[in-house]
């Protein structure tokens, strides 16, 4: 007697990644390895001429759709269609959002006292602000998608957030460091909440990186051991979600750097800061 015959499966599904800050620097790695990986793209940015030159030149390169969303994600204004296109379940045109890429970020410094309130404000709205809301967005779609039986695709969320956060003093970078010690842990935090359903969310600790944020760090005359290369950093944080692994420090340098400062006495650390600034 034969057997029935299996229903086809259906056939899968091109996948969705969300990126912002994706106009340069990481986030613009981001976006072409996640189209050499099959990714449909949806690229996030201020400078909207920037991003639809980006977003032609990735599709043609690579053969995915590209989509860009110029915004400011330090403002409601800005933040709110991104937030809309992350609530998309699938049901509607747009698919569902698999990876969010959280990179988005400034690096604005100086001597707290002396720095504009609005200056902090605005730093800190995009930086953490913006991170959570459009994380928030994004998670309950995803565990919505599992609860009703998609187990075909890696879904989750990637955080860029930096070493920086882990000096136990940095003058001249107070806010930004401690903003992204707030996302380096309340991403960790997430990660164990969503991991029962299957979703990864991995945060990002670089060290220096060749950007546009870093040009004064580069012209200082640091050596180039100091600098991981943005295609490292891409690469190993793309192993590290896909593992399911909460936190990922890109390149040998700052993996051994982060070991010694977790064993290093902050009260030595914020002496040796004071003497320095």
């Amino acid at each position: 007697m034969s057997e029935p015959a299996k229903s086809p499966e259906p056939p899968a599904r091109t996948r969705t990644a969300l990126v912002t800050g994706a106009s340069t620097g990481i986030g613009e790695e981001y976006a072409r390895r996640l189209a050499e990986r099959g990714y449909s793209l949806v690229l996030v940015a201020r400078r909207g001429d920037v991003l639809d030159a980006l977003a032609e030149e990735i599709a043609d390169r690579y053969g995915v759709d590209v989509r860009p969303l110029a915004a400011d994600l330090g403002t409601d204004e800005g933040l709110a269609p991104v937030v809309e296109r992350l609530r998309a379940d699938g049901s509607g045109a747009e698919p569902p959002v698999d990876l969010l890429v959280n990179n988005a970020g400034r690096g604005d410094g100086g001597t707290f006292a002396e720095q504009e309130p609005d200056e902090i404000d605005s730093m800190l709205d995009l930086n953490v602000r913006a991170v959570l809301h459009l994380a928030r967005a994004v998670l309950p779609v995803q565990i919505a998608r599992r609860e009703a039986g998609d187990t075909r695709t890696k879904l989750g969320v990637i955080n860029v957030s930096s070493l920086a956060g882990e000096i136990a003093a940095n003058p001249g970078g107070s806010v930004y460091g401690a903003g992204k010690k707030f996302v380096t842990l309340w991403s960790e935090s997430v990660a164990a909440e969503v991991s029962r359903h299957d979703v990864h969310v991995t945060v990002v600790l670089p060290g220096f990186v060749r950007t546009d944020m870093t040009l004064g760090v580069q012209k200082s005359g640091l050596p180039a051991f100091a600098f991981v290369p943005k295609d490292q950093v891409v690469r190993e944080s793309l192993v590290a979600w896909a593992a399911g692994r909460p936190s990922v420090v890109p390149g040998g340098q700052y993996k051994a750097a982060s070991g010694i400062l977790r064993f290093l006495p902050r009260t030595l650390v914020r002496a040796t800061a004071r003497r320095v600034r």
